[in-house]
């Protein structure tokens, strides 16, 4: 063990060949300068379980256990020192142990109330979902938005991918899932195809207009309109890509790679024969090689994620059917990858995505790992019911041994930054149950979390979206390790962010505007993203909703949320009518809930005085928002409430009592665009079908009033 010694009181010991010992130490460095001087010598001891001496280990309960990422914190007194030991199953578990201990340093200025505890992980692995934009030639399914768009030069940024996993594992997260519809020409060079191996960074200059499926993504028209923005050979790129995996590993991060399928994006005017027909022999080839290339070229990718769509036939003769077709290229990539290298470790997820579990046992029976399944758990709103419905009948159908992962999908927040660790405890806790489960990985579909292009103030360079939302991902990845950690963490590491705040208060209110979200959705429920974009009452643009906004006719007809326990608008007014009881969260709790939340954030927000500091600014900022946009959903569901009884009775005083709620959420929505707008840029969002402007919207929101004016029985 060798000894870094940053203050004269304190010597901290750890193996400095272990690159993430040498960040944990730096970690507990940098609280340990703000700490008050001790009168003790204390050792900071970092080390593994297998580490420790037989006489040290002795010194444990015979019942104590740690399992993988598990750590151990105990003070021991030595010869006059005092000696804390930071232990872990394995370096993960002594990197996340020395965050912990740094936490605590920083909340007690002090080493003397440094707390003895026993943790293990209660998700095995705690994910990203990163949809991401490699070049406008092989696009994510995302990329027909602004944010992917300017992305694509951050993906190339070692420094981006440094500061990302880095924040990554302070939160203890594990794993990042990297999602691109056809990668390879982006990352590899393929035997037998190496034509098909890109050369420099292309960004389009045009607006990518695609359907839903990805289809269109990358066409004559986006790619007669590129740019070079970035000059870098395959070799270098293969290069960069072992980099970020190796910082990664450092970081106790393993990372996959998803596809979709079959798509050839990059391919284009290739002279092998390519193509998207899923009868074709030369792309099944293709496509086996360029699997088998990734891992050899990649030792420390961990494993590849598939699905059974989006652009597959489904119809095709049989040998050659969805299921089959990916045995033949990624299921016998695998088979001959592991004839190569047969002590390679290697995830392989198929998600139970347009397909059935028993098509994929069969189709999958001879490969010679075992599969791990994947499945969208809250469709794309995990900002909703803490227990959503979809997935009941798959987990309950899991055989012994067969485990999945959850697919979580944030479409809510693109631009406001959440915190209710209250929700995020109650959606973790209700989770399959870790016999069937092996984890998640969280993220959306209609924005990237990589840099944020969005602020009308922006950062030099412009912030990360996973420094911007630093206390949602703190959340999630923190209560997904620790399930008990106490809502105290929480507020303090508000203080610790912005100790000019009485932190509680600011904890609240925060806390209070993010529940609004979750509970809109739990009344007002589309399960996909382009079907609903709660930031702006807006969907893409289609037949229910021709303009994108949802109007007041799509606000009375709405369902809520499956697991919810909510009462619809409709069937609430029936009940009323027909004088039967119900059960579960009616309508009118739902408004006088957001009311109340409403009130407490902006409540607050109007008690500060002017802020020197930007992110508290922009912080109160968002909390404002929130608290503006829940005063106008509540206008609308009484509005939409009062409709419902007048479309039923014809009763007048209804029709007016409707109008009323309109004008007063019309009022609300003008001081609520013009918040945000003050803040945040319009964007053209994937799957959107354009931009999304909550100021021009204001239209589609006093059109309301004029159609229930307009409305005869």
């Amino acid at each position: 063990m060798n000894k870094d010694h940053c203050d004269p009181a304190v010597t901290i010991e750890f193996d400095q060949y272990v690159d993430q010992l040498c960040y944990t130490a730096k970690i507990l460095e940098e609280a340990l300068q703000k700490c008050k001087k001790e009168d003790d010598h204390y050792i900071i001891r970092l080390a593994t379980w297998d580490q420790l001496e037989s006489n040290q280990r002795s010194q444990y309960p015979r019942d104590f256990s740690l399992v993988r990422e598990g750590y151990l914190v105990s003070r021991i007194e030595n010869h006059g020192n005092t000696e804390i030991r930071i232990i872990g199953a394995d370096t993960t578990g002594v990197m996340y142990g020395g965050f912990d201990v740094a936490f605590q340093i920083r909340q007690e200025r002090s080493l003397a109330g440094i707390s003895e505890v026993v943790r293990n992980p209660h998700i095995q692995k705690r994910g990203i979902k990163f949809n991401i934009p490699l070049d406008a030639r092989t696009p994510s399914y995302s990329d027909a938005g602004d944010a992917a768009n300017k992305n694509i030069i951050n993906m190339w940024d070692l420094g981006f991918w440094r500061e990302f996993l880095d924040e990554m594992a302070l939160n203890k997260y594990n794993t990042l899932s990297l999602w691109n519809l056809h990668p390879f020409p982006s990352l590899v060079r393929v035997p037998d195809y190496p034509d098909i191996a890109l050369d420099d960074i292309m960004q389009t200059t045009v607006v990518v207009e695609s359907d839903v499926q990805g289809r269109q993504m990358s066409n004559p028209h986006t790619l007669a309109n590129l740019k070079v923005i970035k000059q870098m050979s395959i070799d270098e790129k293969i290069a960069f890509w072992n980099q970020v995996m190796t910082h990664a590993d450092n970081r106790g991060i393993e990372v996959l790679v998803f596809t979709w399928n079959i798509f050839t994006y990059g391919t284009e005017g290739n002279n092998y024969g390519i193509t998207c027909d899923q009868t074709n022999d030369i792309t099944i080839d293709y496509f086996r090689k360029s699997v088998i290339a990734l891992f050899e070229t990649y030792p420390l990718l961990a494993g590849i994620g598939i699905t059974a769509g989006e652009n597959m036939a489904g119809d095709v003769d049989q040998s050659y059917a969805d299921e089959p077709w990916l045995m033949k290229t990624y299921g016998q990539a695998i088979c001959d990858l592991l004839e190569r290298q047969p002590t390679r470790k290697i995830r392989f997820i198929h998600r139970a995505h347009q397909t059935a579990k028993d098509t994929i046992n069969t189709a999958f029976s001879q490969l010679p790992i075992p599969i791990e399944y994947s499945f969208k758990y809250s469709q794309a709103h995990m900002y909703g019911s803490v227990k959503p419905s979809f997935g009941d009948s798959f987990f309950a159908g899991l055989k012994p041994g067969e485990k999945t992962w959850l697919t979580v999908r944030n479409d809510d927040f693109y631009m406001y930054r959440w915190a209710d660790p209250e929700f995020a405890r109650s959606y973790i806790a209700n989770m399959p149950t870790n016999d069937r489960l092996i984890g998640f990985y969280m993220g959306p579909d209609g924005y990237i979390w990589g840099r944020e292009y969005i602020s009308t103030e922006p950062d030099i360079p412009r912030q990360q979206v996973i420094k911007k939302m630093w206390l949602m991902f703190a959340i999630w990845g923190r209560l997904a390790y620790s399930h008990d950690l106490p809502e105290d963490t929480f507020i303090t590491l508000v203080s610790q962010r912005f100790p000019s705040e009485d932190s509680r208060l600011l904890y609240n209110a925060w806390q209070a505007a993010s529940k609004i979200i979750p509970l809109v959705n739990c009344l007002h429920w589309h399960n996909l993203d382009l079907q609903w974009y709660p930031e702006a009452c807006y969907s893409r643009p289609r037949d229910r909703c021709p303009l994108g906004f949802h109007d007041i006719h799509n606000f009375v007809q709405s369902p809520t949320a499956p697991g919810s326990d909510h009462v619809s608008i409709l069937d609430y007014v029936q009940a009323i009518l027909d004088r039967r009881e119900m059960q579960g969260v009616t309508p009118l709790e739902v408004i006088a809930t957001l009311e109340q939340y409403s009130s407490q954030a902006l409540t607050y927000c109007e008690s500060t005085q002017p802020q020197p500091s930007k992110e508290l600014r922009h912080t109160l900022g968002d909390i404002r928002c929130m608290g503006y946009l829940g005063q106008y959903y509540q206008q609308k569901f009484q509005a939409a409430l009062e409709f419902a009884f007048y479309q039923k009775t014809g009763d007048q005083t209804r029709k007016k009592n409707a109008i009323a709620n309109l004008e007063r959420a019309a009022k609300h929505w003008r001081v609520y665009s013009i918040a945000s707008k003050s803040m945040y840029q319009p964007q053209h969002l994937t799957r959107m079908d354009g931009v999304v402007d909550l100021e021009a919207l204001q239209a589609h929101v006093d059109n309301d009033i004029k159609m229930i004016h307009e409305f005869f029985v």
